[in-house]
């Protein structure tokens, strides 16, 4: 069984073992070298590597190629083209030459872009990355690529991503190097959680926002929600059972380590986690799990939510950024280790972060900014929109003191007992889990617990590592001039004295620590449009350009295009809400109450000594609440079309504080009158038949 995991496992994937087998030992030597060391590949190696690349594919059924790219969209792009070339008015050849596979040219005019380009202006380019394998899905080969604008403007996330891996892995192999580490190459490590719903699929039809928006607009709790916390990790329902089954089947062939699977705590949520790969290969296979995570769910009639907040009143779902630093030598970084240079070297990148976090905890929170992660974030075991950092107490209180006999003192392991004979002890972790932190240490890594889960993961990634190597460049600059043991543990006390603030091992849901976090100095950007001002303030601009991640122009046309996706998500939504309202809910509240009304007058008729209290004060409350549901609507449709904005800034403040306000109070009362009609009455399935609809 083993031996049939391991030749299926990347089946699908033109991986090194692939080329070692296929290229020529020159060849496979220069890619090696570009793939492990990021050298230039020659034309001459990237035509060998193109046709092995075409022969594998099509032995494996595949027609065409694409390369597969991640535009400023969030999502992949793809344009597909055929393995065939013509030599005569009657015959073709299968072709794909070392130039298609490093370059292509999609037209790049309806991408966002920010500003940065006009509409004329449509030529883009696609650039092949070979550190990320290529693969096959269905009869395509997908090649992943970067891409950019004719005039070299980078349009998507993977390259900033290649870039702000290259300045950590520049600025920690200076660091490492002063402490005696033995390192080519440094690679932030990434395994994100990624928690997900699943619902049937015809019921998921029969709901308007859900299809148009991803979420629920409307919705009374059912009588059963998440109070009992039976669902978290409890036992997996078949249908679903059947689904994990065939959706780790199709991620392992593609080469993506899915390992771990559970209900959440949600009803019908669930979670799948990947083994640490780079960053880089972890951010295209988190998107690649999204795309095959709604694909399989549609083979077993279900429908696979990534929507933030779904439903109201339990759990959002979210992803978990595990963050850790790995040399090649297979050292992390940010583990305490066990001799007094290990500790050392500990406590210095422990304290880079910390020192990153704090002074670029906007950027944090900028890169999980998204309208549908705003309703999710700071409620239902998501953390809240303050970025602080946990280390647990005992961590804390010897950070705050290092000192050349804490850096001797090896850590003693702790056991924990359970009072059981049959059951063995065990080591204790140094710290608890704190679930309402937004940035956790869990032992050897960080975990950002913030992003959303249908965010892309490039972003925060782009600012953990941008952040960490400006930190990294600062303390190297620093101890090139002196790396004694001494100048590090001064550095380091001083560095977490400036930056002690934003370490928080408490009750990160509790006012209390709003209060705290003020006194403290630390930013509560609540939503999107409070925080994306942040990204083009100076302090930002100059880190991101002044390690070549961004431009000053992509810098601003993100901005612009987070700014643009914010205002027009909500608007679909607003528009959303006003169909559902005005052709579904008011006409069937109103008939109801007509309904009411006859029974009324139909039991006076027969008597007027017959009681009818129920049907008169159930129809005037629904009377009072279909008339201000019907103001509301027509206050949020006037609100939303006659409104003139000076800038897409002033469209998006709006929308936060004025239209936003009024779509809740539209809820509200729609949601009251779904909690008085029956169920026969209403025009859209209700949260009890949605959630628990998996059986």
């Amino acid at each position: 069984m083993e031996k049939e995991l391991q030749s299926f496992f990347g089946s699908s994937v033109f991986n090194k073992k692939v080329m070692k087998a296929m290229l020529s030992e020159e060849a496979y030597r220069g890619i090696e070298k570009t793939i492990d060391e990021r050298k230039e590949l020659n034309i001459e190696v990237a035509n060998e590597v193109a046709k092995a690349m075409k022969d594998w594919a099509m032995s494996k059924g595949a027609t065409h190629f694409t390369h597969w790219f991640q535009p400023l969209t969030g999502i992949t792009a793809e344009k597909h083209d055929g393995f065939i070339s013509r030599v005569s008015d009657e015959a073709i050849i299968s072709d794909f030459s070392g130039k298609d596979l490093i370059k292509g040219e999609p037209d790049a005019s309806s991408f966002p872009s920010g500003g940065l380009r006009s509409t004329f202006e449509a030529r883009g380019y696609t650039a092949w990355d070979p550190t990320s394998f290529a693969f096959i899905k269905g009869k395509t080969l997908f090649i992943p690529t970067a891409f950019c604008s004719f005039t070299g403007e980078a349009l998507d996330k993977k390259t900033p991503l290649l870039k702000s891996m290259e300045a950590l892995n520049e600025q920690a192999l200076r660091v490492t190097k002063l402490l005696g580490v033995k390192a080519k190459r440094i690679t932030p490590m990434v395994g994100p959680e990624q928690e997900y719903f699943l619902i049937d699929k015809e019921v998921f039809g029969k709901r308007k926002d859900l299809m148009l928006c991803g979420r629920t607009l409307f919705g009374a709790p059912a009588p059963k929600g998440q109070q009992l916390d039976d669902h978290y990790f409890g036992i997996i329902k078949p249908r679903v059972q059947s689904f994990m089954e065939d959706l780790n089947e199709a991620l392992w062939k593609l080469g993506v380590p899915a390992k771990t699977e559970h209900n959440e705590v949600a009803p019908a949520q669930h979670e799948l986690a990947p083994i640490y790969e780079s960053c880089n290969i972890a951010t295209d296979h988190n998107q690649l799990t999204m795309e095959i995570m709604k694909t399989v769910a549609q083979n077993h009639d279900l429908v696979c939510l990534l929507n933030e907040k779904p439903f109201a009143g339990v759990n959002g779902s979210g992803k978990h950024n595990n963050w850790s630093l790995s040399t090649d030598t297979g050292i992390n970084l940010l583990s305490p280790g066990h001799t007094p240079e290990e500790h050392l070297r500990f406590y210095l990148f422990l304290t880079a972060v910390i020192k990153a976090v704090d002074e670029y905890q906007d950027l944090i929170r900028i890169s999980v900014a998204t309208a549908s992660n705003d309703n999710r974030l700071g409620a239902n075991e998501a953390p809240p929109a303050i970025v602080s950092v946990f280390l647990g107490e005992e961590l804390t209180s010897s950070l705050l003191a290092v000192s050349e006999e804490i850096c001797k003192t090896d850590a003693k392991k702790k056991y924990l007992d359970l009072g059981v004979a049959a059951i063995p002890t065990f080591v204790k972790d140094s710290t608890d889990r704190n679930r309402t932190s937004p940035f956790a240490f869990t032992g050897n890594k960080f975990e950002l617990r913030m992003l959303g889960s249908s965010n892309s993961i490039a972003d925060s990634n782009i600012v953990l590592n941008s952040a960490v190597a400006t930190v990294l460049k600062e303390f190297a600059d620093e101890l090139e001039k002196d790396s004694s043991n001494k100048s590090i543990i001064n550095l380091v006390n001083r560095e977490v004295a400036a930056h002690k603030r934003i370490i928080f091992n408490g009750n990160g849901y509790g006012e209390e620590w709003v209060e705290e976090a003020a006194k403290r100095g630390l930013l509560n950007l609540r939503s999107t449009p409070d925080c994306l001002p942040y990204i083009i303030e100076k302090k930002n601009v100059d880190m991101l350009t002044s390690i070549d991640v961004f431009t000053t122009a992509e810098i601003y046309s993100r901005y612009t295009i987070q700014l643009e996706s914010y205002c027009e998500s909500m608007l679909i939504e607003t528009r959303t809400m006003i169909e559902m309202v005005n052709e579904d809910y008011l006409p069937a509240i109103s008939a109801y109450g007509g309904k009411l009304a006859k029974t009324a007058i139909d039991k006076k008729q027969v008597s007027s000594s017959i009681p009818c209290d129920y049907e008169e004060r159930t129809l005037e409350k629904l009377s009072t609440l279909l008339k201000e549901a019907k103001e509301l609507t027509d206050k949020i449709e006037e609100a939303i079309g006659s409104t003139k904005f000076e800038s897409i800034a002033e469209k998006a403040m709006f929308i936060k504080d004025t239209v936003i306000p009024l779509q809740e109070k539209l809820r509200s009362k729609i949601d009251a009158c779904e909690r008085i009609c029956p169920e026969s009455s209403w025009p859209y399935p209700g949260y009890g038949k949605i959630m628990f609809s998996v059986i």
